[in-house]
């Protein structure tokens, strides 16, 4: 199963003739394609599924998405299960 998960972008580039971007995942950062989501800026949030951006997200948006994911992590905890990491799956790289 694959969630997708809310990213702030910190840095846009090129690469092999694509847009390119860093997100910033609570502290990790992963490199994804930006080409579905063109018109995103340095500072907002998209959403990141299989190592693309396939939409953005406004920052109340993105940190309820995220506050969901840590609540969902500390009820698993809870319960005596392993918190699943939050951290994106590494793509191409």
């Amino acid at each position: 199963m694959c969630l997708a998960m809310p990213g702030k972008l910190v840095e846009i580039f090129e690469e092999g003739g694509l847009k390119m971007g860093r997100l910033d995942y609570d502290g990790t950062v992963n490199k994804v394609c930006l080409e579905y989501v063109p018109e995103i800026e340095l500072g907002q949030y998209a959403l990141v599924h299989a190592g693309f951006a396939i939409s953005i997200l406004d920052e109340e948006e993105a940190a309820r998405s995220l506050e969901t994911w840590r609540e969902f992590n500390r009820l698993r905890e809870k319960e005596g299960a392993v918190a699943f990491d939050n951290r994106p799956v590494k793509v191409g790289e």
